[in-house]
């Protein structure tokens, strides 16, 4: 997957590479799909939520440059896959998943693998985590139909955010802060479950 999927498509952060290498991909998806755990694809997780395929959860890492100093607020646990790359690589990481049972099970898989840097919440991921902000990094695994300004307000100056944004055609974009403006650019095409909010 590694070799095939991530370094000869571009990926080339080592550290995000090993991530992908070292976390069991197959732990994260149901027992029906175990099979399909490492191919290229999004596979459906329940709840009418996916995994997003390996390529996407590498292509985002690498864009908000993680580093074993910086904190990064999750929106979307999902399955916990993404998760568990983002606490390999940042020292902590705050996720927020809307759907209990979501985030029930993530957070099972995740306890069993040992992490003891992530912060769980269920809750609306579009209002982010304004306690613990600002996060170094943001990354968000379902698309709104446009930027959570939420979500914005909590980036640290010189912090990145990765996020699809759209309905019917999405794209990937990059958010920095930078001397306190917020800078947005497109990336690529993408398509990701709706970011569902209670507001």
């Amino acid at each position: 997957m590694v070799d095939n999927q991530l370094r000869a498509r571009g990926i080339k952060d080592e550290n995000v590479l090993q991530a992908m290498a070292k976390v069991p991909r197959h732990l994260f998806v149901p027992s029906t799909m175990i099979d399909f755990a490492y191919s290229d694809e999004p596979l459906p997780i329940g709840e009418g939520q996916t995994i997003s395929q390996p390529y996407i959860v590498a292509y985002m890492t690498e864009n908000i440059h993680p580093q074993k100093w910086k904190r990064a607020l999750e929106i979307g646990t999902g399955s916990g896959y993404q998760t568990a790359i983002l606490a390999e690589l940042v020292k902590e990481v705050y996720t927020v998943e809307l759907i209990p049972s979501l985030a029930e099970k993530a957070q099972e898989i995740l306890a069993k693998l040992g992490y003891q840097n992530i912060h769980y919440r269920v809750g609306d991921g579009t209002q982010g985590w304004p306690e613990e902000a600002p996060f170094d990094a943001i990354l968000v695994t379902a698309a709104p139909a446009k930027i959570p300004f939420a979500l914005e307000d909590q980036l640290a100056e010189k912090g990145r955010m990765i996020i699809p944004v759209g309905e019917m055609f999405q794209d990937l974009y990059l958010v920095l802060r930078q001397k306190n403006k917020i800078i947005r650019k497109k990336l690529i095409p993408v398509r990701f479950v709706p970011l569902v909010s209670l507001h």
